[in-house]
């Protein structure tokens, strides 16, 4: 289970249980922002393919304070998919849940903790919106939910349902179609103030070995600023030595991923070479993020448990930058 320390701007940390995700109209099988793929059952793209998600690293400069910031992001651990059976500790697998819905979807108000950085718009949740840990359990529980019928996305953080009435900690929404960021300085349902669906892994796509967008993950102590594209911090330093949200990280082209291991794994790896990992919240150190399925074998989840944290280093992503608004990047990083 993950603990996760609260990501807003407050004076202490909340430590939460990870939890599980379902996926509707079988997400799984497509995965999350996959060059050129689109939501399943609608004409939506998982954003657009010439944005940040899916840009490659792999010709990046490592980052000037590369050194500093893996020596306070717990280099000796492994990483961990925060994602798989539950084994019991929860009613439904670890994950980040997605929900697909039309525009006939009756939506709600909701009632935000932050409600100056949330998007104060109806949200298309009911009672089969699917809750992250499960419906209505502890935890972080985000919701993300797709329109298909206008591709707008929508995610909450620390969502509750009292009755009619609905609050979260937090809100945004994107349409899928833009590469449009968040107003500067404004959170989202990630402490970066970026999506959370086109950072997830999905098992469709790396049963296919096919994955290439970046993958969101986190850390514990995170400074007090962020980087292009993130648009929000919750750090509790203020210390450059220590990573700011949105920090980009890759696998090390010297790290062999060795012939042995399983294809899903290698394809993953591959991927953490290409696209890398992106700081989007608090918690864990190494934990990253993928969707919930059942399938997600166990062999898998401990090969990739086995990956030292050492073996990443940190990019500057400075070159790829188009705007300071837009996730498109230049045409050299694109896949």
């Amino acid at each position: 289970m993950k603990d996760t320390p609260a990501r807003r701007r407050l004076p202490t940390l909340r430590w939460a249980a990870s939890a599980g995700i379902a996926i509707l109209m079988a997400l799984g099988q497509a995965g999350p922002a996959v060059a050129g793929a689109k939501v399943p059952g609608t004409k939506c793209p998982l954003f657009p393919d010439n944005g940040y998600w899916q840009a490659r690293v792999d010709r990046l400069k490592v980052h000037k304070r590369s050194t500093q910031w893996m020596s306070n992001m717990s280099p000796d651990r492994d990483l961990h998919p925060d994602f798989g059976p539950s084994y019991g500790a929860q009613s439904v697998p670890y994950g980040i849940p997605i929900t697909i819905v039309d525009s006939g979807h009756k939506t709600v108000r909701v009632t935000f903790d932050f409600a100056d950085e949330s998007d104060n718009v109806r949200y298309p949740l009911g009672n089969d919106t699917k809750v992250e840990g499960g419906q209505w359990e502890d935890g972080d529980r985000h919701t993300v939910v797709v329109n298909k019928d206008n591709c707008r996305l929508y995610e909450t953080w620390a969502t509750v349902k009292d009755g009619n009435r609905w609050s979260a900690g937090s809100g945004a929404t994107w349409k899928l179609e833009s590469n449009k960021l968040r107003p500067y300085d404004w959170t989202s349902a990630d402490a970066a103030g970026l999506p959370i669906l086109p950072g997830l892994l999905s098992y469709g796509e790396v049963k296919r070995g096919k994955i290439r967008h970046a993958v969101r993950f986190t850390t514990n102590v995170t400074d007090r600023t962020f980087v292009w594209p993130a648009r929000h911090h919750a750090g509790s330093v203020d210390n450059r030595a220590y990573p700011p949200m949105g920090a980009r990280f890759r696998l090390k082209k010297s790290f062999k991923i060795d012939k042995s291991l399983r294809k899903d794994t290698r394809a993953i790896l591959k991927a953490f070479k290409k696209y890398g990992l992106v700081l989007a919240d608090n918690g864990s150190p190494w934990y990253f993020q993928g969707t919930q399925d059942k399938r997600w074998p166990d062999g898998l989840l401990n090969e990739l448990k086995a990956v030292p944290a050492s073996a990443f280093e940190a990019v500057n992503t400075k070159p790829m930058k188009v705007r300071s608004n837009s996730f498109k990047v230049k045409k050299r990083y694109r896949n």
